[in-house]
């Protein structure tokens, strides 16, 4: 094995955040330190498989709306995580075949994967960065190479604002992508938040050993990300009351994580 493979920098004795969040939505890309802090977090707050599936779900809603319904044809989704059923290329070609996306991720078995299975529709393109959101100049030089930054595109930050534990550092970061963007383009977050106090308590374990921490915000600080976008509507909500399809849905008694989509003017 090369040092330049990506497998050769895959750490298996610490949990990594999207192996975890593979367990927890049932896949198989995962090592036994993950599928213990999976346990263990479950163990906690019983409840944490489903924030991971309320989350997919609103990529899904999200990718078609920016798509069906704001004519987006192009996305940059950083924070990638490992393939599993309806990633944004897939969504977003099935409604527009010459949809064009580029993942970012910088763990090395979502690379390995990412590079097998998130193939492109014939008539649009899909490209993968191995880069950390910390590097957004690499990320958006690269980008585009597949992108074209004079039309709208939509930048994906699902679960991806926790793994920067320094406040300032990424509402930088966010301002910074946003900046990048023609006008028209679109912001879609989503991240978990700190009121559940159970939430907390599995969080606050599960960062006593994984290889990087994660961090929960407030729903207000979470929103703020959103300054100077024009919100879509319902705005910055609980995961299962954005644009939910017809019919019954998990009830919200504490929520634990909160989603919005902006449109840069």
């Amino acid at each position: 094995m090369s040092a330049d493979d990506p497998m050769a920098r895959i750490d298996t004795s610490k949990p990594h955040s999207a192996r975890v969040w593979d367990y927890l939505l049932g896949g198989k890309d995962n090592y036994t330190a993950d599928q213990e802090a999976g346990e263990n977090l479950l163990r906690v707050f019983p409840d944490f498989a489903q924030v991971a599936l309320l989350q997919r779900e609103f990529l899904k809603r999200a990718v078609t709306f920016l798509v069906a319904e704001a004519g987006v044809r192009q996305f940059l989704d950083i924070g990638t995580g490992l393939p599993t059923a309806n990633n944004t290329h897939e969504v977003a070609q099935r409604i527009a075949p010459e949809s064009r996306i580029v993942y970012v991720d910088n763990d090395p078995l979502v690379l390995v994967h990412a590079r097998a299975l998130l193939t492109s529709a014939p008539a649009g393109a899909t490209d993968y960065i191995d880069a950390d959101v910390r590097d957004p100049d690499t990320i958006l030089s690269r980008a585009a190479d597949t992108l074209d930054f004079s039309r709208p595109i939509a930048l994906m930050m699902l679960s991806i604002a926790g793994q920067v534990p320094d406040d300032d550092l990424i509402g930088d970061l966010v301002r910074r992508y946003v900046e990048a963007l023609p006008q028209g383009s679109y912001l879609a977050l989503s991240d978990g938040v700190n009121i559940n106090p159970n939430l907390v308590a599995a969080v606050t374990a599960y960062n006593e050993r994984a290889a990087f921490p994660y961090t929960l915000r407030s729903p207000e600080r979470l929103a703020r990300f959103f300054d100077g976008l024009e919100l879509v509507e319902p705005g910055v909500v609980a995961t299962p009351d954005w644009r939910p399809p017809p019919g019954p849905r998990p009830a919200v008694d504490v929520v634990n994580a909160v989603c919005g989509i902006g449109r840069k003017r």
